[in-house]
């Protein structure tokens, strides 16, 4: 059974997979119209990955999904693969750029880029937030490449396939020229990776983007129908009410019960004051993580108050939000 790839054909996921594939000599198909939202909520996709993510590769020993993995799997079908390097140090480094791209890199690039497209809750501290964390990352790559032509040794490894398809999305969406020219090792990594017959090959042509895109616009308020007018009401004839005789003996009304207190207002105050954090919230702009997190730890009162950690089940993305 020939490796099948359930994904559409420009999601930067599945081209981890698919240049693994030419690199690796193995051969993967790709699946004819995909369409997100349809063909990963049918039953069969379902059984292969029950949360109807993309990519899933389909083997004769059963699905993979998560795209790392599935890159991962490919590339083991070629024994002593390059692509993982030609020592144990090297196998570790490699593995470890591809978690720095999954989890500096490539978090960062959605946690500012979605918001704007409307997949996500927009929020200027928290898009400050992930800018700022994304130019630290890009920071320590450039780094890195001012002494490295690849990730790791000589070559073209796996992590050099998974960082450039991580890169890809923000360069090609909202990584202006502005912003990268701060970066210029990881500039020229990323339009040599890119410009490898094989990850041409994959990938296209890339532009990279020129502004960044606007917020997504709120649907348009439904115009409503002029109201019609009303047809003239004729004037009701009085009806004489029957005067109504009180009762002899009135009800007795029932007495207020007295309200019961309330635990919590037993309590000793809290030491924290809230709304003192949330104005420290609302007006930092920048080191938000040094200043506004900071600030939360500084004035926590753990005897006023408990800390509840909480996944949503309906976002883009599962993410644990801060109750107090």
């Amino acid at each position: 059974m020939a490796l099948v790839l359930h994904a559409s054909s420009t999601n930067k996921n599945a081209f981890k997979a698919l240049i693994a594939a030419e690199y690796s000599g193995v051969k993967v198909e790709l699946t004819k119209d995909f369409e997100m939202g349809v063909s990963n909520k049918t039953p069969e996709f379902l059984k292969m990955n029950p949360i109807g993510k993309v990519p899933v590769l389909e083997t004769s020993d059963g699905p993979i999904f998560e795209s790392n993995a599935i890159a991962r799997y490919v590339a083991r079908l070629k024994p002593d693969n390059p692509l993982y390097g030609s020592s144990l140090i090297e196998y570790g480094h490699i593995e470890q750029w591809m978690d720095f791209s999954a989890t500096e890199i490539d978090i960062n690039i959605a946690r500012w880029l979605y918001p704007r497209l409307g997949y996500g809750l927009y929020l200027p501290p928290a898009e400050e937030a992930g800018i700022a964390a994304l130019k630290r990352a890009l920071e320590a790559l450039n780094t890195h490449l001012a002494s490295n032509t690849y990730l790791v040794g000589h070559g073209v490894t796996l992590a050099d396939i998974v960082m450039t398809c991580n890169l890809s999305i923000g360069f090609k969406a909202i990584m202006t020229k502005s912003l990268t020219s701060q970066f210029p090792h990881v500039e020229r990594y990323f339009w040599t990776m890119v410009n490898q017959p094989n990850f041409k090959k994959i990938l296209g042509d890339i532009k990279q983007a020129e502004s960044i895109p606007p917020l997504a616009s709120k649907k348009p308020a439904q115009t409503k129908e002029p109201a019609k007018p009303k047809p003239k009401e004729e004037p009701k004839k009085e009806v004489k009410k029957e005067e109504v005789k009180p009762k002899e003996v009135a009800e007795e009304e029932e007495a207020p019960k007295p309200k019961s207190k309330n635990p919590l207002d037993l309590l000793p105050p809290s030491k924290m004051i809230l709304d003192e954090w949330k104005r420290l919230y609302s007006n930092t702009k920048t080191n938000f993580r040094e200043v506004a997190i900071k600030g939360f730890w500084d004035m926590y009162d753990p005897e006023g108050y408990s800390l509840w950690f909480c996944n949503y089940k309906y976002m883009m993305k599962t993410q644990s939000h801060l109750l107090l």
